[in-house]
């Protein structure tokens, strides 16, 4: 028996749906959670995709422990907890090739990528829905810019160590991105707030208006019969 599961890395907690695959088999689930715990503990705060293979017979279970989804390994390397809303409009990290190409590495093993400059424009094309950018730019033009071979010297050495002073710099860029987008969403909110006064306003006139004409109407007939 095949059971796939997508878990907490280190923190698997009990789940009516295992409960209900493990029961009828007689195998204890706190010895399921202890060995799955146990073997996806490095890969705790991310989500990890697990398969226990289970001898209903003899009772046997192995545990085979894939890489975390991409989207899930970016946000690790990079410290954030989760991706963008907005992606087009709020940008959540500035992340440098080579942490793209570490990432890409770790990876690699589950990827249907034929080499690692094939992996990267994998990670890559992840980071867009979270609202990533790379190397101060979209990670769509990065793309670009890895199948024109910008980036050919960092892959093929597998570089994973971003320089100081480059991780500084990309650092500041992205200070400067996030100063501009909370000004852009504030005043998007400010614009919001402002058209559903203008909105709330705009039944109120009609009532007055309509008011209006109910208290104008005896007055012409009053006319009408002179």
């Amino acid at each position: 028996m095949l059971i796939k599961l997508l878990v907490e890395g280190g923190e698997m907690k009990p789940g009516p749906v295992l409960s209900q695959k493990l029961g009828p088999v007689g195998i204890p689930m706190n010895q399921v959670l202890q060995k799955v715990n146990d073997a996806t503990k490095d890969f705790k705060g991310m989500k990890v995709p697990v398969e226990l293979s289970v001898d209903p017979t003899t009772k046997e279970m192995s545990i085979n422990v894939f890489s975390p989804p991409a989207s899930e390994l970016i946000k690790k390397e990079l410290g954030i907890e989760k991706g963008s809303n907005d992606h087009k409009k709020v940008k959540m990290a500035n992340a440098s090739i080579e942490q793209i190409i570490l990432v890409a590495k770790t990876k690699m093993p589950n990827l249907l990528c034929k080499d690692l400059k094939a992996a990267v424009k994998t990670v890559l094309g992840n980071s867009v829905s979270l609202g990533i950018l790379v190397e101060n730019k979209s990670p769509k033009e990065v793309i670009a810019e890895v199948e024109e071979g910008k980036y050919d010297s960092e892959i093929s050495s597998e570089k994973i160590e971003t320089d100081p002073e480059k991780k500084k710099s990309l650092m500041e860029y992205f200070s400067k991105v996030k100063v501009e987008q909370e000004k852009l969403l504030k005043a998007e909110e400010a614009a919001k707030v402002a058209e559903a006064a203008a909105a709330a306003e705009k039944p109120a006139e009609g009532a007055e208006a309509e008011a209006g004409k109910a208290e104008a109407k005896p007055e012409e007939k009053k006319e009408s019969k002179k």
